[in-house]
């Protein structure tokens, strides 16, 4: 690892100006080797670049360095060292550690060591975390000691977590990853592994229910760089700024530069935004991914101080779907001949499908402010979709389900190489959404919507979040859509109260911070115009209950995806 910032940024950037040419994945079978190709190929480049330390907002960030070279040795050596302590090929290890150096160099070694990696969100509260960590079951732990405290905690939960393994400090019966460090990187043998072979579990973000685990195979995250490396034509030796921590591996995979920049990954949309910025400047980053929330809080802080980063010439947003006001900012604080894309998909199955900034603002955006859905695009190259009727029951084969035709919402079923075949906790979701099809199976997105006739699909809404009310079904997309232009609003959410079939639909809208209403009159006002704004159109109409609230409450991963459930109880205190 190197300590020093100005010099290594500069290595990197030689290494960007050269033209390396992208490798084949074909004959890659564990993805942990997929570093061993980068580091081949940009050896001396800067792999990951991290904060040293948490630092106030009046500080000056520095970062640790670790070249790809030095990834990947120090990767194998712990590889060894998780061998030698007793990790065996298929053990269940989760893996608890903040976005860094220590968590990049790990994710490589324990697929290297032959391990399943359970990942969890740490954001996603305490209760879900031990509940899903208890779920997956695992063998061992690979954690900082507040991880280790935490199984202690609640030992009971985790019987069999024998194997057990502190980073940064010292632990009661937890073996020191920093011995590691000084095992002969030489000695690494590869373990055996097949690419249908289990790599990791993935926990959904639990926005619809209780999160699941998802099986990830080997080929599933190998298919998933290839593509997303592909179809946005990422080069060896971009830079990116990474405010989404697993999109840093696919990163290491490609040959990019991850650097993390000075945030809590947990609220991406309470980011300092000059923290981002200075990363961006700094590594000259040509690349950045994050949460619609966190690119809405840094935008807005650009177009207030007049701040640009012209370097920027790929923006990816996902999570959510990007407001059209925070795509036009993007595009005015990037590089003019640079982009904002926004992929699709979800943990079960990505990525499903694209749009762009460009495509957005000029074609589609008109479409969803007035009540169509958002269009996210078209579909990946090597992924099949369908549409078929909306129903909440399991569809055990293929030819239980009916296609509706373009233009008529239903739900969306996909398959392909990124679309995982299984959950491996909260089984019994497997028959919910996995449609047998001869020897393949389609997997139930759980999203409605429609294409229109370019193929594009429109997304408008999770299925369990549809208002089924006495005349009909309700939308939530559309509906809100509606109501999201309004000046002083940031965004809405429509719930169902009362039993489906028989629902009433009310619309709950979130103010701009500084367009609270001050007054009962001021609030009465705004309450009149977003009827007034409902009334004007057939999809809305129907809504005579609307609410303010000042803060919906939001998933931890992206700070993005509206818990609607959560709403539908506040709601019903209310109506």
């Amino acid at each position: 690892m190197n300590n020093s910032n100005d010099a290594r940024a500069s290595e990197t950037h030689k290494v960007v100006n050269q033209s390396v040419p992208a490798w084949d994945f074909s004959h890659v079978t564990n993805v942990g080797h997929t570093l061993t190709e980068a580091a081949t190929r940009m050896h001396d480049a800067i792999a990951v670049a991290a904060p040293k330390r948490k630092y106030q907002p009046a500080e000056k960030v520095e970062y640790n360095t670790i070249t790809f070279g030095e990834l990947e040795s120090l990767s194998n050596r712990m590889a060894i060292g998780l061998r030698n302590q007793g990790v065996e090929t298929g053990d269940r290890i989760a893996l608890m550690v903040p976005p860094g150096l220590e968590f990049v160099a790990l994710v490589f070694a324990l697929f290297k060591a032959g391990a399943t990696i359970i990942l969890i969100d740490p954001g996603m509260g305490k209760k879900n975390m031990v509940t899903c960590l208890s779920d997956a079951n695992p063998v061992g732990i690979v954690g900082i000691r507040r991880a280790h405290l935490a199984r202690t905690v609640y030992r009971r939960k985790f019987k069999n977590a024998k194997k057990n393994f502190v980073v940064g400090g010292y632990f009661p019966s937890c073996y020191s990853v920093k011995k590691f460090e000084s095992l002969n990187a030489s000695e690494f043998q590869p373990v055996s592994i097949a690419i249908g072979d289990p790599a990791a579990i993935i926990f959904t973000t639990g926005s619809t229910g209780p999160p699941k685990g998802v099986l990830y195979r080997h080929q599933i995250f190998i298919e998933q760089a290839r593509q997303i490396r592909d179809y946005f034509q990422i080069p060896p030796g971009t830079v990116d700024v990474s405010g989404f921590p697993l999109f840093a591996l696919f990163n290491s995979a490609m040959g990019a530069t991850t650097v993390f920049p000075m945030m809590d990954a947990t609220r991406p949309a309470e980011i300092h935004p000059p923290f981002l910025i200075d990363a961006v400047e700094r590594f000259k980053a040509d690349q950045s991914f994050g949460s619609p929330a966190l690119w809405n809080t840094v935008s807005k802080w650009c177009e207030q101080n007049s701040v640009t980063m012209p370097t920027v010439k790929r923006v990816l947003s996902a999570g959510a779907p990007v407001p059209a006001h925070v795509l036009q900012r993007i595009k005015q604080v990037i590089s003019p001949d640079g982009d904002a894309f926004t992929p699709y998909g979800a943990t079960e199955s990505l990525p499903i499908a694209c749009n762009s900034a460009t495509v957005i603002l000029n074609e589609t955006a008109a479409t969803t402010d007035s009540g169509g859905g958002t269009c996210v695009g078209n579909r990946f190259p090597d992924i099949d979709w369908r549409l078929i009727e909306i129903s909440d029951e399991p569809l055990e084969s293929i030819e239980q389900t009916n296609e509706v035709e373009p233009g008529r919402v239903g739900e969306l079923i996909v398959r392909g190489p990124v679309v995982s075949q299984q959950y491996v906790t909260r089984t019994d979701a497997n028959a919910e959404h996995k449609i047998v099809d001869g020897d393949s199976f389609w997997h139930r997105m759980g999203d409605i919507g429609y294409f229109d006739e370019r193929d594009r699909f429109w997304f408008c809404g999770r299925k369990t979040h549809r208002v089924q009310t006495a005349w009909g079904d309700m939308f939530t997309i559309p509906c809100e859509g509606i109501f999201n232009p309004h000046q002083k609003i940031y965004r809405s959410a429509l719930v169902g109260v009362g039993d489906p079939g028989n629902q009433t639909p009310v619309l709950i809208a979130e103010p701009w911070a500084s367009q609270w209403p001050e007054s009962a009159s001021e609030k009465e006002k705004l309450l009149g115009e977003l009827k007034e704004l409902a009334a004007q159109h057939w999809q809305t109409s129907t809504i005579a209950n609307v609410l303010l609230h000042q803060s919906l409450p939001v998933d931890i991963r992206h700070n993005s995806k509206i818990f609607r459930e959560q709403l539908r109880i506040w709601a019903t205190a209310r109506i």
